[in-house]
């Protein structure tokens, strides 16, 4: 088994990425999980560059790290003065990190028309720079930028700069496809290249400019490079670096003979690329490899039946070896097994008859513009009318929503419901910050003294798609509510070419899926499966 070193630059490289940004604490809570999981290296940013990250590098050393080791991240001196003279060099040695990563230029268009310098001057620069680290007591993990593209332009000059870095100190010169324009079979070949040039380790670190970063980083590592540099989810500048969760699934998962992170960390990636999401303000990318929401979810009725059978059939891997899981959709796409797969908890899988009758009302839905894919709240009540056992916790009678703007610009959102709970008739009025939040209050306050569990409940996301936008103004929308409580997410959906009503019919369908719940965890009957479950 080849050890692959595992080198984490999200919170510097991918936080170049165009909307990426992390706070400090940010920074030092996914370094305490990247250590967890067994990350080799982490980069914790340019101490130089902004106070954050020299405030990181001040917090950091008080963090319990066992395994991973934190880099800082510069570049060689500047031309026409010595390493300890440079500003830059200085404040990486301050910063307290044991290892820096340090990058220099490697093509020579770079070197005359970006530094402005001459090809021996820049020769100078990474070896002036790179022994004055190690005569400081540090090491030095050497990124030779524009590698792949430098040694197509000029291989022999390339070849002078990684050797010189080499002969210098650098415990690792790491090859960087910069632009990302590189094509697997160029990547290993140039890798064999370097490795026959040094007597160091050699790693890779690609970019997902031409959606190969993946492939390039494993085509590298299988052509001798014992590191790989990366971001979680792929984040990071234009296209983004590679997905450091594709490449250790596929190390440790697809190919043999490669040993990465440690062997539980495995079921924690989807674990791990959902945290990043969160700490970045990030939406979660459904189709993401391995541990997206949608990596093993399954729409067509082909399909579903068959991975119910037989999980192989249409997954290349068992989701839970990533932490990930199975989701079965319903939709007009689906057949009979879809349907049968999602009503299981209502025990009528075997029941033919409605089976059919609850696909024929989703065909039906969903040719009115209805998605249930994200809304499985309200496919469960859809399930519970069709099999006769749903029962209403209140009428609807009627609701009214008005909003005011005086002459200052003012709003005022105010919506009156009328509801009836048994033989009470409840009627009451609330003010929101809209109509969505006025009728929630307002339907909240009618419903109170019968479910006082409500108040547990609220709503977290609220989304409006327009359905059919050919017709303007009076095109229908689909209006996505996602709602919490303390144990559960859930989602439920409304559509109508009014967005009030649309909304009205989501929001009505999150508090009887609710109460619906509630019962059957009191009575210790079926909980229905909640979002948050069915997500991951």
């Amino acid at each position: 088994m080849r050890r692959i070193e595992i080198y984490d630059t999200t919170l510097r490289d991918g936080s170049q990425g165009e909307g990426v940004n992390f706070s400090l604490q940010d920074k030092l809570l996914l370094s305490e999980r990247l250590d967890s999981l067994g990350f080799d290296y982490i980069e914790g940013g340019y101490p130089l560059s902004n106070d954050k990250d020299f405030q990181y590098f001040q917090r950091v050393g008080g963090l319990n790290l066992t395994h991973a080791q934190v880099c800082a991240f510069g570049m060689t001196r500047r031309k026409g003065i010595g390493a300890d003279q440079d500003v830059g060099m200085k404040a990486l040695v301050d910063s307290g990190a044991r290892i820096i990563t340090m990058v220099g230029k490697t093509w020579d268009f770079h070197v005359t028309e970006v530094l402005s310098a001459t090809l021996d001057e820049n020769i100078e620069m990474i070896a002036d720079s790179i022994a004055y680290l190690r005569r400081m007591g540090r090491e030095v993990i050497y990124d030779a930028e524009h590698f792949f593209d430098g040694w197509q332009a000029n291989p022999e000059y390339a070849r002078r700069t990684i050797q010189a870095a080499a002969e210098a100190g650098a415990r690792t010169i790491v090859l960087c496809d910069t632009n990302g324009g590189n094509l697997p079979e160029k990547i290993a070949e140039l890798t064999r290249a370097a490795i026959q040039a040094v007597k160091v380790p050699v790693g890779i670190h690609c970019h997902n400019d031409c959606e190969l970063a993946v492939a390039n980083t494993l085509a590298a590592v299988d052509a001798g490079a014992s590191q790989v540099q990366g971001t979680i989810n792929g984040v990071g500048e234009r296209c983004g670096n590679v997905d450091l969760i594709s490449v250790i699934a596929n190390l440790a998962i697809k190919k043999t003979g490669y040993e990465v992170l440690r062997p539980e960390s495995l079921q924690r990636l989807t674990e791990l690329s959902r945290y990043a999401y969160e700490l970045a303000n990030m939406n979660f990318r459904t189709g993401q490899a391995f541990v997206g929401a949608s990596a093993f979810a399954h729409k067509g009725g082909m399909h579903a039946h068959a991975v119910n059978r037989v999980s192989s059939s249409y997954e290349h891997i068992t989701p839970e070896r990533v932490g990930n899981e199975r989701r079965i959709l319903v939709s007009e796409l689906s057949g009979r097994s879809n349907i049968q797969a999602l009503t299981t908890k209502h025990n009528l899988q075997h029941d033919r008859s409605v089976a059919e009758k609850i696909l024929a009302q989703v065909v039906k839905l969903e040719n009115e513009g209805y998605q249930f894919e994200a809304a499985e709240a309200s496919f469960d009540l859809l399930v519970r009318r069709c099999a006769g056992t749903f029962q209403p916790h209140f009428e609807r009678l009627n609701f009214h929503v008005t909003v005011e703007a005086d002459g200052a610009n003012a709003v005022t959102t105010e919506a009156t419901v009328k509801i009836r709970i048994g033989d009470t008739v409840r009627h009451e009025v609330a003010e929101g910050d809209g109509p969505v939040n006025a009728l929630d209050a307002a339907l909240r306050k009618a419903l109170a003294t019968a479910y006082p569990s409500l108040a547990k409940m609220h709503l977290v996301d609220y989304k409006v798609r327009v359905i059919n936008s050919e017709a303007g103004t009076a095109a229908g929308v689909r209006v996505v509510i996602e709602s919490r409580d303390e144990n559960d997410v859930w989602g439920t959906v409304g559509v109508s070419e009014n967005v009030i009503e649309a909304s009205w019919i989501a929001l009505v369908d999150s508090l009887e899926y609710k109460l619906c719940k509630d019962e059957a965890r009191q009575s210790g009957g079926v909980t229905p499966k909640s979002a948050v479950a069915v997500r991951g």
